[in-house]
């Protein structure tokens, strides 16, 4: 006999876990990489028991933030699309993309640990971050202020690359004109 499909939660558990994680991203973006989950739980307004039941480690609230947060900066990109022209849309989506890797660095011991036991791959990070900068970059191509022959994961590698080298807050505004570059050798000409 098949296992039968699992029963939707509950509204009232599926607002409690959101709020766990929304309440845990903003902690965990705050600097202090070892916020007491019993303090996470009591800003969400729900039980240890409660946050254990949805998250029975760090580690898995970790991966919940961490996915949230880039399921949220994919879906930025076509909210963009809709409100600005594609270059526009991509740059703004490069300042949205600075934000996820502040979020990631603070979690970043965790993460390490996620992606060593293969919970969390870069493969599938860079696949689903590609698509979004893809749908930005063929937008930009078809308007024709975008080059076409751009590669979606040399963009996002890009990225990767310059927060890699500007991962400190004073070093903001010098990624933004890192940015700023690589978008000049985007555009078309």
């Amino acid at each position: 006999m098949p296992t039968p499909p699992p029963t939707p939660a509950r509204a009232d558990a599926q607002r409690n876990r959101q709020r766990l994680i929304e309440v845990a991203q903003r902690a965990f973006t705050t600097g202090d990489t070892k916020v007491p989950l019993e303090a996470v739980a009591k800003e969400a307004g729900v039980g240890i028991g409660t946050l254990y039941r949805h998250f029975p480690t760090r580690e898995s609230l970790v991966e919940a933030v961490y996915l949230a947060e880039r399921n949220r900066l994919c879906a930025a990109a076509e909210e963009l699309l809709a409100n600005h022209p594609p270059q526009a849309a991509l740059r703004i989506w490069m300042n949205h993309f600075a934000d996820y890797i502040a979020t990631k660095r603070e979690m970043a011991d965790a993460l390490r640990a996620l992606i060593a036991d293969g919970t969390v791959t870069r493969s599938q990070a860079r696949e689903q971050l590609g698509t979004a900068v893809r749908r930005i970059l063929d937008a930009g191509a078809a308007d024709g202020t975008l080059r076409p022959d751009v590669d979606a994961e040399d963009v996002v590698v890009a990225l990767v690359g310059v927060f890699s080298v500007c991962t400190l807050p004073d070093q903001r505004d010098q990624a933004g004109r890192l940015l700023d570059l690589l978008m000049d050798g985007l555009r078309q000409t």
